[in-house]
């Protein structure tokens, strides 16, 4: 069954709306807008929590509703609900056509169509039983007791997510999504003497769960979360200084992602908010530093078959070789700006009005080794995984925490440390890129990313990168 067919099921049969008196609401509401749809959203997700050797939760939701929206200039109008019925929608529309009443607008052209699918449309809560995720908690403890009497704590989360949603136009262009989503995390907390450390490693995609009830799967989660949690129990304090810092892949992407991506988001530009406003073809970066916002990656976290405006994704250019080309877009900035919409129009659910935001955004890899950028510092910090960070988008200062990190001395790694953060300005920072790793690839799927009040699922990623003359700030002088 297409998406399109799936959500009509969902929206028409089962919730009872008429198809055509609905697409005549929302032609009748959004008459003299420039802009504007009607967002139908059906949801399912559940969450199991394990703790301290006990199954500590279990939770399952189902929520339902629209959102409709016209657009006017840069004015928009958003009403939305939680109950399907055509008398709720037309109430909606009574409500925001008080944005372009009078106005004398021409309705926008749809997005160009697509039968891209980039996931399947599965429901993962239905296709394992209860039992089975209960149990692949339960194991998960029991391994992860086993591989070291200092294991003190063990948690273990399961979660599932299934939602459909069908955009509805004014001149009766339909798009439908079907999107799964899952994830798995596991933290692990090891003792010895007084000291107690934790480590923690997590995993997920727009799949089913079975790959991850394959014991080789959650046993190299196992694996990796005590690897963590016993490299911190051995960590020593971290220098304080200014020095060389080199990132490792993946994950630390994270880093890109709040300290730069946000900068290039259409909205911000628009605005001339962000520390990167007015830049357009001009270098922001060093030579080399290439870096892209790519929704249409297969079965990622971040990963969109259409955004929430029914925009197909895109692989959206933002830096090449160090030079400024392009913004996120959602439609109203585009329209604003000028430019097309990339497929960046994404909203945390029909409650939320969309705005750009990043899907998978990852900075492209250079030709070095690895072990090349790590001989080429004589001393500095190796960053291989980040804890939390903040970052003001207008001046582009970051600070983000290391939660695994270590010094390299004479060009090898070195010692272990803890209490690192790193202290600087997302700008500024890219352009003292100095070696860009050939090891470029994705976090394994656990990125959240927050604006505005609204969460979404997110990809980051990076190669491994060595960036001059950051400050890191510590616990001991360097």
């Amino acid at each position: 069954m297409s998406n399109l067919a799936q959500t009509d099921d969902i929206f028409y049969t089962r919730a009872g709306l008429d198809r055509a008196r609905t697409e005549s609401i929302v032609a009748d509401a959004l008459r003299g807008a420039d802009d504007g749809e009607l967002f139908l959203e059906y949801a399912q997700s559940e969450g199991f929590s394990w703790d301290d050797g006990k199954l500590r939760s279990a939770s399952f939701d189902t929520a339902q509703g629209f959102g409709l929206r016209a657009v006017a200039d840069e004015a928009t109008g958003y009403a939305h609900a939680s109950t399907l019925s055509e008398d709720a929608i037309r109430r909606a529309g009574d409500t925001v056509r008080a944005v372009h009443s009078g106005h004398a607008g021409i309705y926008a052209e749809p997005p160009v169509g697509t039968n891209r699918a980039l996931y399947a449309s599965d429901n993962p809560l239905g296709l394992v039983p209860f039992e089975a995720k209960v149990k692949l908690l339960e194991q998960i403890d029991g391994y992860a007791r086993s591989l070291d009497p200092r294991v003190k704590q063990v948690s273990a989360s399961l979660a599932g997510e299934w939602q459909a949603v069908q955009i509805v136009r004014a001149d009766g262009t339909r798009v439908a999504d079907v999107r799964p989503l899952v994830r798995l995390n596991v933290s692990v907390v090891v003792g010895e003497g007084d000291r107690m450390e934790t480590g923690s490693y997590g995993a997920g995609g727009r799949t089913t769960y079975e790959r991850f009830l394959e014991p080789e799967v959650w046993k190299s989660h196992v694996d990796e979360a005590l690897r963590g949690a016993l490299v911190n129990l051995s960590a020593v304090d971290a220098p304080a200084g200014e020095m060389p810092v080199v990132l490792g892949p993946g994950w630390c992407g994270v880093m890109l992602h709040e300290a730069v991506g946000h900068g290039l988001e259409g909205d911000f530009n628009r605005k001339k908010t962000s520390a990167f406003s007015g830049l357009l073809g001009q270098r922001v970066a060093a030579p080399g530093v290439t870096v892209v916002d790519d929704g249409s990656l297969e079965g990622l976290r971040g990963s969109l078959s259409v955004d929430d405006e029914g925009t197909p994704t895109n692989c959206t250019t933002l830096i090449e070789d160090g030079i400024l080309v392009g913004y996120m877009q959602d439609r109203l900035n585009a329209r604003l700006m000028g430019v097309k919409p990339t497929g960046n129009g994404r909203r945390q659910s029909f409650a939320h009005m969309p705005m750009p935001r990043m899907t998978n955004t990852v900075m492209r890899s250079g030709d070095k080794p690895k072990e090349e950028i790590i001989a080429s510092v004589k001393r500095g910090l190796y960053a291989v995984n980040f804890g939390g960070g903040q970052v003001d988008i207008v001046s582009g200062k970051f600070v983000f925490s290391a939660s695994e990190a270590y010094m390299i001395e004479d060009g090898k790694i070195g010692a272990a440390v803890k209490g690192a953060t790193l202290i600087g300005n997302g700008p500024d920072a890219l352009t003292k890129v100095t070696m860009i790793g050939n090891d470029s690839c994705l976090d394994p799927g656990i990125g959240v990313c927050g604006k505005q009040g609204q969460g979404v699922p997110v990809g980051v990623g990076q190669p491994t990168m060595r960036i001059d003359g950051l400050t890191v700030g510590g616990t001991r002088a360097a």
